[in-house]
């Protein structure tokens, strides 16, 4: 177990390379949308520097991460965990195929000792020390001829793959970085400009681009001249205009609420003198037993009410509470006086709970009377891996929330120093508690707990409607339109790509909708989709989409006619403000002072302190006035000055050097900077030579 939770934390101290936690399980057969991409011609995942990457080889990637995250216990379940695998074999092949040869072409490499310490660190304990003696079983583990040897040489693969990627990734930004020498002369430059600040006495007209000024016009040849000259930046991916109507049948209605409110009600006398509680709240409840200890305000039920009310209780059971669409009530088991964690050991006598083992566990607990609990650890337990503090068995410090669901629940109860035979899931065990944080007043707390959802009714009424706005539309945009207008159906409208990896799956708040993403990618302009559900449902309910494909956007440059009005604003943006600034500079011709031109233009003088040409000026002060600050004559009055806020006259009263910005301050602003040049160089590769189609699949 340690030497596990040691792989799953450590690295990372000296990597950037970011693992992924997660497992992998298809909600469709992988074979079936293998077989649904062949027949169509097409199944490309992506492809990365002219290299195709097909489902298959993306799908066989994906199982062996799996094979490393089941080996190491973590969740198996679960679309974000899922993404995030996916994720991380995505992000690796680009990084194999794409960076590393690259990096290794600059004559970047990692020696065998470098590899050997990054791979060190897999094996610090929990405080911090690197410990050989996890590095030697891990290594003796690796060697064996069996599923645990299989496991442990499958691990060493992935990490030792991290750890040399990590190096190279490294070291490539360091040489990088390292060619942005700055000199002697930039790094004076620098701490002069941060250091050197300015006291401003200013007056400012806004910039107010409403109501349009007719006199200002921006003809049709300067906007396709701007477009010509500026086509770089309208590059837009492939994407779908879409309009679509939603209908929840899988939200509860009133009388949803209402029923499941009389039903809690007729349930809650049972609740109270319920014998077998576990098998109750089996039967009637959303929330399971619990086996934890809680402190007054510990509890987090879902009602702050009801965790108010076993605060202030110390047995009973509680009214009924309401929150939102759920119901409940809480009783009040057991009070004793618990610790918060456990220093617990235990032999592992056999993973199965048969008559056997449970008499040889009851022969074992006489003998640790007179006998050393490690010694016997080491000779009779299945369990051979932790050792916490040295000493086989032992599990070391254990909290309530390390152990939940685990069957071992019982040692928060336990007398210390005295080994007893618990069962649980993993088999038959003799445990012993040999020390404990300070024992403090806990409750046991049994929650009935129950969310109303949707009936069928309600989501056959969904379902209907729409049906009925798809037989309306019969396919057709046009006749959509019409039929929501009839309908008095809210449709919205919304801009959707396949970028970023997965398909879109959110609209308008609803999860698991991916299908509409691809219906809408697989379907021309104009055409209006049947009734499409969202991927995973509720319980019982379901919520429904009909989708309309209003515009198809093609990969590649932008039509002018597109991006026309943008630019048409942005050319007006400039002529206004440069039409502003000959006027102010008109008519305040021969003002001698900022009081007459502050009158004149109807505003007043402000002033500002500290105004420095610095790489962390105040993102809200006008970078046209502060270079214009920086280089104008002080004493005099400058301007006007053009800036996307507005026109500034000004005048620098007066000027002075500090000493709060060093050369290191210097160089560390420099190097943030080479780093994100870095950063740039990475992304532009991936821009140009990454094409992602992950979404036509997951």
């Amino acid at each position: 177990m340690a030497a596990l939770e040691t792989i799953r934390t450590k690295f990372g101290i000296g990597a950037t390379i970011i693992i992924a936690i997660g497992l992998l399980l298809f909600l469709v057969s992988p074979q079936d949308i293998l077989g649904f991409f062949q027949s169509s011609g097409n199944d490309t995942v992506g492809k990365i520097d002219g290299k195709k990457i097909s489902y298959e080889e993306f799908n066989d990637k994906v199982a062996e991460y799996s094979r490393y995250y089941e080996s190491e216990g973590l969740p198996t379940s679960g679309e974000d965990i899922q993404r995030q695998i996916r994720d991380e074999v995505w992000n690796d092949l680009v990084i194999k195929n794409l960076y590393l040869p690259a990096i290794e072409k600059a004559g970047v490499s990692v020696g065998e000792d470098e590899l050997r310490d990054a791979f060190s660190l897999y094996f610090y304990d929990q405080d911090g020390v690197y410990s050989d003696s996890l590095a030697q079983q891990f290594d003796a583990e690796c060697k064996e001829k069996s599923q645990l040897g299989e496991m442990r040489r499958r691990q060493r693969k992935y990490m030792v793959d991290k750890c040399r990627t990590g190096l190279l990734i490294q070291k490539y930004y360091a040489l990088f970085n390292a060619a942005g020498y700055v000199n002697s002369l930039e790094v004076r430059r620098a701490i002069e400009e941060n250091n050197t600040v300015a006291n401003v006495d200013f007056v400012m007209v806004p910039n107010s681009y409403y109501p349009v000024d007719s006199s200002i016009v921006v003809s049709p040849a300067e906007i396709e001249r701007y477009y010509k000259d500026h086509k770089e930046n309208y590059k837009q991916e492939e994407a779908r205009v879409i309009e679509y109507a939603v209908f929840d049948g899988e939200t509860p209605s009133a009388a949803d609420v209402e029923a499941e409110n009389e039903k809690f009600a007729s349930l809650y006398d049972s609740f109270g003198s319920a014998d077998n509680m576990r098998a109750f709240l089996l039967q009637n409840s959303d929330r399971q037993l619990d086996e934890n200890w809680y402190k007054d305000g510990e509890l987090y039920s879902g009602s702050s009410e009801l965790d108010s009310w076993v605060s202030e209780n110390k047995d009973g059971v509680s009214p009924v509470f309401r929150s939102g669409d759920s119901f409940y009530a809480a009783r009040i088991m057991e009070t004793a006086s618990v610790p918060d964690s456990v220093y617990v050991r235990r032999i592992l006598l056999s993973e199965t709970n048969d008559s056997k083992s449970r008499q040889q566990a009851e022969e074992l607990l006489s003998t640790l009377k007179n006998g050393s609990f490690s010694e016997v650890a080491v000779t009779l337990s299945l369990d051979k891996i932790n050792a916490a503090d040295g000493e086989m068995g032992n599990l070391g410090w254990l909290t309530q929330e390390m152990i939940s669901g685990s069957g071992f629940e019982s040692v928060f109860t336990a007398r210390i120093g005295q080994p007893f035979i618990l069962t649980n899931r993993n088999g038959v065990n003799v445990v012993e508690v040999t020390k404990a944080t300070k024992a403090l007043p806990k409750k046991k707390v049994a929650i009935f707990a129950k969310t109303a959802i949707a009936s069928d009714e309600t989501n056959n009424a969904a379902f209907n409607k729409a049906q009925q706005l798809t037989n309306r539309a019969a396919g057709d945009y046009e006749k959509y339109k019409a039929a929501c207008e009839e309908m008095g159906i809210h449709s919205q409208t919304t801009t959707i790509t396949m970028s970023g990896g997965e398909a879109r799956e959110y609209y308008s708040g609803v999860s698991d909708a991916k299908n509409v993403t691809r219906w809408a990618f697989d379907n021309k302009a104009g055409k209006v989709s049947e009734e499409l559900d969202k991927v995973k449902g509720g319980k019982r309910g379901q919520v429904y989409f009909v989708v309309a494909v209003k515009e198809v956007k093609k990969e590649g440059y932008a039509p002018l006619a597109d991006v026309s009005e943008a630019i048409r604003s942005k050319l007006y943006r400039q002529k206004y403000s440069q039409s502003r600034k000959e006027k102010v500079a008109a008519d305040i011709a021969g003002l001698a002072s900022l009081e007459e031109i502050a009158e004149k233009l109807g505003t007043t003088v402000s002033n500002l302190t500290e105004v420095s040409f610095s790489t962390s000026s105040a993102p809200s002060t006008d970078p046209a006035f502060i270079g214009a600050v920086a280089s104008a004559k002080e004493g005099v009055i400058s301007g006007p000055v053009a800036g996307s806020n507005g026109i500034y006259v000004f005048k620098v009263n007066s000027r002075e050097t500090r000493s709060f910005f060093t050369e290191d301050d210097a160089k560390q602003a420099q190097s943030r900077i080479e780093n994100r040049h870095a950063q740039l160089l990475f992304s532009k590769e991936s821009e140009e030579k990454v094409k992602d189609n992950r979404a036509r699949f997951f």
